[in-house]
């Protein structure tokens, strides 16, 4: 396996940028989620890596070998796809031996290769079938087996478990999970899906109009959120967001919703007169009898192992909670709210980014200590 480092990656297509200077690096045996709507760069930017683009500048290393504009098939990149792409006229073991024959490799060698790819993917029992008789899920094992066969120095999946329903979809990807373990396989996957990304991924990057807006861990991502779009996208439900208007010193504890004061981690820069968003998860609002801040109940779902309740402040901004089974919520109770201001993020309005307060220094504190104890 190899790594792939990416730099100032850029695409253009007539007056249309699909992917803007994008950079980044991809470390050998690391399962890495290209994340975002549709139309916002990842699948470009993954049809480069592997060969199917050529960008309009930039440069793409595989295995410290510039590959910018080299062809697909001199890559030695695999590919699994949505639709499988699977030989219908075939049986399992011809679709999963059918790069390794068009390679004009040894008989007995095919034959343990597809062995051990269909161990792998529990589908040993399947060989002899043809694959138009298969169920979606299996038919994607079989995809998945005819990408591992060739031993690659790279695996590229583009929404390989899309065409699947909720069920088999969750169970793909722990078993993708599962694989990439065990292989320790250099993987480039595109999702729009964040539950797929946040359960499967070493390091996710956050793509939005072909600029990635963050790149790092997924409890980096959602714990400390770059940009309001990074906020809203990650996250079921997504944060939510209170407009405030105010001056904030460098150093300040609180911010000012009229005559209601919320705490927040002191901030790291003086913030001049201009709008700001309060970002808080639903997971960290409480209802709360003597809170000042107060909300009328809108809505309640029940969703088994906790509620969604939906609340209007009284400065006129809906916002969700994530509560316990146990609260006592209906629509149009009168409530208070707590935060915990120590997960609260603050944001610029205007520019959408983040605004560094202690807390981002705390976790970069952090991190710098486990990276100095671990040499």
């Amino acid at each position: 396996m190899a790594e792939i480092r990416i730099q100032n990656l850029h695409k253009a297509f007539a007056d249309f940028t699909a992917v803007k200077d994008s950079s980044f690096v991809v470390n050998d045996g690391e399962f890495f989620c290209l994340l975002g709507p549709s139309g916002c760069g990842k699948t470009t930017t993954l049809r480069m890596i592997a060969g199917l683009e050529l960008p309009t500048s930039g440069e793409i290393y595989l295995g410290g070998e510039d590959v910018t504009f080299k062809r697909a098939s001199a890559r030695d990149i695999a590919f699994v796809f949505q639709m499988f792409a699977l030989y219908p006229h075939m049986s399992v073991r011809q679709n999963i031996a059918f790069p390794l024959v068009s390679q004009g490799m040894a008989r007995a060698e095919i034959d343990e290769r597809v062995a051990s790819a269909a161990h792998t993917l529990h589908i040993t029992l399947l060989l002899k079938k043809s694959v138009s008789g298969l169920t979606s899920g299996d038919r994607q094992r079989v995809a998945l087996g005819r990408a591992i066969v060739r031993q690659p120095l790279a695996f590229m999946m583009d929404e390989p478990l899309g065409a699947l329903d909720a069920e088999f979809r969750e169970l793909m990807c722990q078993e993708l999970r599962a694989l990439h373990d065990r292989l320790g396989a250099t993987t480039v996957y595109v999702t729009h899906d964040q539950r797929e990304a946040m359960s499967m991924a070493d390091k996710i990057a956050i793509m939005n109009q072909g600029v990635i807006e963050q790149l790092g861990a997924p409890q980096e991502i959602y714990e400390r959120p770059a940009s309001v779009f990074v906020a809203d996208f990650m996250g079921s439900p997504s944060m939510n967001f209170i407009p405030a208007n105010t001056a904030l010193e460098r150093g300040a504890t609180s911010i000012s919703l009229g005559p209601v004061a919320l705490d927040m981690p002191a901030v790291c820069e003086a913030v001049s007169q201009r709008p700001l968003l309060y970002g808080v998860r639903p997971e960290h609002i409480r209802l709360s009898t003597d809170a000042p801040l107060r909300a009328e109940v809108l809505g309640v779902e029940y969703l088994g192992n906790c509620q969604i309740i939906t609340l209007n402040t009284a400065q006129g901004s809906v916002l969700r909670a994530k509560v316990d089974v146990q609260v006592q919520a209906q629509r149009g109770d009168q409530v208070g709210l707590a935060f915990e201001s120590s997960e609260m993020t603050l944001f610029d309005q205007a520019s959408g980014r983040a605004i560094r307060t202690a807390r981002d220094d705390i976790a970069l504190s952090a991190v710098g200590t486990r990276k100095a104890a671990h040499g």
